[in-house]
């Protein structure tokens, strides 16, 4: 009997282990997607809204475009270093939804439709990215997604087979953001087909607690964006970097495998940067575990630009799987000193993975 009733504990002790790791899963974005921090390409920076085809066709936001840019990642050693994004951002609808209501992309600048495309940059070994609005337009006016189309948008996306999508938030108001976002996190996993998840929500509720709810970021969305858009500067690298670093005990606990801070694109390679600030976003981006998203024009990328971005170390320091961003732990005048807990530094490391 005694044998018999500490096999009963064990067992009713063993359900009871597993059902509150259960709960504890359930509780998580457990997509199983973007364990380490994303790594790929985007348009908006660089090529911003640029639609005219017929005056820039080089440059245009069009199919051709992401289709030069799958190909450069795949044939130039972007895709084998981790960049394995291309990712389309605002601009590459039509103005107008179909008669069905469905979303779709201007027919002019994408001919063959977002599926082919997804299908040629997929050939290439990659993974398509696109861009999506929670509210009544885009940021450049074009159709957004409001809270009535929210499942049937999941669902073109899939079908569309798409990896990522990025969600803003222009015109959309507070109350419509916290039930849209979670929203179409549901939506996009009840699809069946693993798409990622960039939500826009914290950059438009300040970035901070009490409007930002990190632990439910972290169970919504893979990435959020939580401070404005980088513009072409050294200026506008150093005051992101700045807000980070001023919130970092807030950011710092939000990031891990599968819900990442983002600081915005990498912007090394366009024109706004000396060479050593190329080298220190890259090295700043690299130790807050950021997305590592190039926004350039891969075709004519300098020599030393394309050192930068494909720095073996810097790689492998933000790909490190426990995920653990860096803090600044002292700053006197132009000087800063970055703590960073989860890399091995050791000669041996360096010789294997950096020479």
């Amino acid at each position: 009997m005694p044998d018999s009733w500490s096999s009963l504990k064990s067992m009713v002790m063993k359900c009871v282990v597993f059902l509150l790791l259960l709960h504890a899963f359930s509780l998580a974005l457990e997509n199983g997607l973007m364990r380490t921090p994303p790594m790929g390409w985007l348009a908006w920076e660089r090529f911003r809204c640029n639609i005219d085809c017929k005056a820039d066709p080089h440059n245009c936001i069009s199919e051709t475009l992401f289709m030069q840019m799958a190909d450069h990642l795949a044939m130039d050693g972007w895709r084998d270093l981790g960049y394995e994004y291309v990712n389309i951002d605002d601009c590459w609808m039509a103005m107008k939804r179909n008669m069905m209501g469905h979303l779709i992309p201007d027919p002019e600048r994408f001919p063959r439709g977002i599926k082919a495309l997804a299908d040629y940059v997929h050939s290439r070994g990659l993974k398509l990215g696109i861009y999506g609005d929670l509210g009544t337009h885009t940021c450049a006016g074009y159709p957004g997604t409001t809270l009535n189309c929210i499942e049937q948008d999941a669902l073109t996306f899939a079908q569309w087979g798409v990896d990522m999508l990025k969600l803003d938030g222009c015109y959309s108001s507070s109350d419509e953001q916290a039930q849209g976002y979670p929203r179409m996190s549901k939506a996009l996993n009840a699809t069946g087909h693993p798409i990622a998840y960039s939500c826009s929500w914290p950059a438009y509720r300040g970035g901070l607690p009490p409007a930002v709810n990190y632990t439910l970021l972290a169970n919504t969305c893979n990435v959020w964006r939580n401070f404005g858009d980088i513009q072409d500067s050294w200026e506008s690298v150093l005051s992101i970097v700045e807000w980070f670093s001023k919130n970092q005990d807030i950011l710092q606990p939000a990031a891990g495998p599968g819900h990442w801070n983002d600081p915005d694109m990498l912007i090394i390679g366009n024109f706004g940067l000396s060479l050593e600030e190329s080298k220190s976003q890259m090295a700043l981006w690299t130790i807050m575990a950021a997305p590592l998203f190039m926004s350039t024009d891969l075709r004519v990328i300098s020599a030393s630009a394309k050192e930068i971005l494909q720095n073996k170390l810097m790689i492998t320091i933000n790909q490190d799987p426990l995920g653990i961003q860096g803090r600044r732990i002292l700053q006197s005048e132009d000087r800063h000193a970055i703590s960073l807990h989860n890399f091995p530094c050791t000669a041996q490391f360096y010789r294997e993975c950096c020479l």
